[in-house]
């Protein structure tokens, strides 16, 4: 009976301090790893959600070149999210590697308040466009191609890209040369120069504001202007595998998808839109 009776009796003290510390900061331990699983859960679905605006972007971009005969301009920040000039040409600026996504002009859905693309984080997407010069075509050799369906049928499929590329580091690459070049022999090459016509990029979470300061990679994707209307000439891309600040070129989360020349073509071709 004594037993029993101080059985009762412990059961009714309660837990002690020491057993609730215990209890509390077990608890504290699964909350802490459970708030980081659900973080992880959420970063990833965003970067899955910012891919599939890009390739949405992508597909929009080929859409509208099938209905048009031609790329669009870039958007700039003054042109409401629209191509600028309306209805292509000579972009502006010219030659724009520094533009935004043109939403108005392709019917992307995904805008801000000033009818701007944006990725999942609300950074606006940016898309440069190939300003290819004219002595790297054929026949009449007018420019702009890509963004003018009369020159692009007047200079035909012979015409390519030579001012994108699209590199794995901005290590040994050299954006100021003419073409740019990604250094070496073409191991730092994802694309090989002369093929991509088209770069639709987002800036990934940090919006190219990496906290301690913008790497050199994510450095190399950021081509603004303040006033929207002054020419960016670097047509050098980076993209690779996301990476911390500790890294070597620093943090990168930037996301890119392309379109090349080659793909264009097939597709304006099939469309009857090019001979």
């Amino acid at each position: 009976m004594r037993s029993q009776r101080n059985a009762a009796q412990a059961a009714a003290r309660g837990f002690s301090l020491v057993e609730l510390a215990v209890v509390l900061a077990i608890v504290g331990i699964l909350m802490a790893s459970l708030m980081y699983t659900l973080s992880s859960q959420v970063e990833q679905r965003n970067f899955e959600d910012t891919r599939r605006r890009l390739d949405q972007a992508r597909e929009l971009l080929l859409a509208f070149a099938l209905v048009n005969g031609r790329l669009p301009c870039p958007a700039t920040s003054s042109s409401a999210g629209d191509e600028s000039p309306s209805g292509g040409g000579t972009c502006t600026p010219s030659p724009s590697y520094g533009g935004y996504l043109p939403a108005k002009a392709i019917g992307y859905q995904q805008v801000d308040s000033s009818g701007f693309a944006v990725d999942t984080w609300g950074n606006r997407i940016r898309y440069a466009v190939s300003a290819v010069a004219p002595t790297s075509c054929s026949g009449t050799s007018t420019a702009p191609h890509f963004t003018s369906a009369a020159n692009l049928r007047s200079n035909g499929i012979s015409c390519q890209p030579n001012d994108l590329l699209v590199c794995k580091s901005v290590t040994a690459a050299n954006a100021s040369a003419n073409p740019p070049s990604c250094g070496g022999v073409g191991a730092n090459q994802i694309m090989a120069s002369g093929l991509v016509a088209a770069v639709v990029l987002s800036t990934g979470k940090n919006g190219g504001t990496a906290t301690g300061g913008v790497g050199a990679d994510e450095a190399a994707n950021i081509k603004t202007a303040a006033s929207g209307l002054s020419p960016i000439v670097n047509a050098l891309f980076v993209y690779h595998t996301p990476t911390p600040s500790t890294a070597t070129n620093g943090e990168f989360d930037d996301q890119l998808t392309w379109i090349t020349a080659g793909e264009l073509y097939g597709k304006l071709i099939a469309a009857g839109s090019l001979p």
